[in-house]
C-alpha cells in the first residue's frame, strides 16, 4: 500500500508541476511578463508553500516554536544549497 501512495504521489507532482508551469507561461503571456519573472515568482511559492503549511499548523495547534524553527531552518538551507551551488559553478578564489 505504501509503495502504491509513493507511486500516485508522484504522478500527482509530475501532473501538477506541468500544470504548474503552463499556468506560468499563459499567466506571462496573458500580462505580457518575462517568462524569467513569472518562473522565478511560481518557483519561490512553490518552495515556500510546504513551510507556510508546516507553519499554519503549528500555530493552530498552540507550538508556534515550531513555525519559528521551521521558517529559520528553511532559510537557511536555502542559503546553504544556494551558497554551495555557486561555489561548485564558480569556485572562489
Amino acid at each position: 500500500m505504501n509503495l502504491l501512495l509513493l507511486f500516485g504521489g508522484l504522478i500527482t507532482l509530475l501532473f501538477s508541476g506541468d500544470l504548474l508551469v503552463r499556468g506560468g507561461v499563459t499567466i506571462a503571456r496573458r500580462f505580457k511578463l518575462s517568462k524569467l519573472v513569472i518562473g522565478m515568482t511560481l518557483v519561490s511559492f512553490g518552495t515556500s508553500s510546504p513551510e507556510l503549511v508546516v507553519s499554519l499548523q503549528s500555530v493552530l495547534s498552540g507550538a508556534s516554536d515550531v513555525s519559528t524553527g521551521t521558517v529559520i531552518g528553511s532559510n537557511l538551507s536555502n542559503i546553504g544549497f544556494i551558497l554551495g551551488l555557486t561555489i561548485l559553478i564558480r569556485p572562489m578564489k
